[in-house]
């Protein structure tokens, strides 16, 4: 029996018709309909297809995972990227545009800066020897004692300072939970049974949020997203996101120690986001909670819009 025929039988033996299945799922009724005969010209690509075959099958009581190896083993592209691929260091980074400080111009000012010092000196100095010479001369002329005749001051060593203490290196955080957020809370957030899977690091099998009929939520809401409880209060100085889909999310980092919007503030954004993102948080500030909070969906390919993550790698100070 075919993915299709697999699907259509279990949803039938459920008493669930189409239009039901595509309330419970987000999934157009046309896609739906395509992928019961074996037709996934509608969603978009390989990664799309997966989502939605899984969808549908926790929606009409079916084990989604045989059908998942079934379609890679038959229908998947060959030249799709595997888990691997995508978790490895070769994998393109979209990160936040910074300013680098142009160094050429730098070091001309600190030349030029070492050089006015250096001529002031010469200046200076010239200025002085001929007063300090005549000084001399009238000195010896009416019997005083010279600098070199009297005794020598006492020479008191100046304290050095002390060396500046050396800033931990930054180390790999792992969280110990992931739950999904929305903005009353963890109780609202989208799909929470699959947040875990946030931090498997598995494209195959990713956290999504609700499909929406508008990038910014159709009006119901501000905002969704991941909660991470670093167990301990933490300073985020990296983060790494790996993105399903196509750009188009624009999210921001947030940290805090309570597990609530208002105390939990931004420290870095990303717009237009994409496939594995890398933020550089430019506010260092300590908290026990990491949120992820999506403020734009891209679009998933099937005519609404969702966020997918399956990896997250946070560095920082403990």
């Amino acid at each position: 029996m075919s993915i299709g025929e697999t699907l259509a039988q279990a949803r039938r033996e459920a008493g669930l018709s189409v239009a039901q299945v595509s309330e419970r799922t987000r999934i157009r009724e046309a896609i739906i309909r395509g992928i019961e005969q074996d037709d996934y010209s509608g969603c978009g690509g390989d990664f799309y297809a997966r989502g939605h075959i899984r969808s549908i099958a926790q929606a009409v009581g079916a084990d989604p995972a045989p059908l998942i190896r079934e379609y890679d083993a038959t229908v998947r592209a060959p030249n799709e990227i595997t888990a691997a691929d995508a978790l490895g260091p070769n994998m393109p980074i979209r990160a936040l545009d910074r300013h680098r400080p142009n160094w050429a111009v730098i070091l001309a000012l600190a030349l030029l800066a070492v050089l006015g010092v250096l001529g002031y000196r010469v200046i200076s100095g010239a200025r002085h020897v001929p007063v300090a010479t005549a000084g001399f001369h009238q000195a010896h002329s009416r019997g005083e004692h010279s600098a070199a005749q009297r005794p020598a001051a006492k020479h008191h060593p100046t304290p050095s300072a002390s060396p500046a203490p050396a800033v931990p290196p930054s180390v790999v955080l792992t969280p110990v939970s992931a739950v999904a957020f929305g903005y009353h809370g963890p109780a609202q957030g989208d799909n929470p049974q699959l947040a875990p899977l946030a931090l498997a690091g598995n494209p195959d099998a990713p956290w999504y949020t609700s499909g929406y009929a508008t990038a910014q939520f159709a009006g119901l809401q501000s905002g969704t997203g991941l909660l991470l409880d670093m167990d301990r209060p933490v300073v985020i100085t990296s983060a790494r996101i790996w993105l399903g889909g196509v750009p188009g999310a624009d999210l921001e980092l947030r940290i805090g120690n309570a597990p609530v919007l208002p105390r939990l503030h931004t420290v870095a954004r990303a717009t237009d986001a994409g496939g594995v993102l890398r933020l550089h948080p430019t506010r260092l500030l300590r908290g026990r909670y990491v949120l992820i909070w999506f403020t734009v969906l891209p679009p998933n390919g099937s005519g609404a819009y969702q966020a997918y993550v399956y990896g997250i790698r946070l560095e920082g100070l403990a």
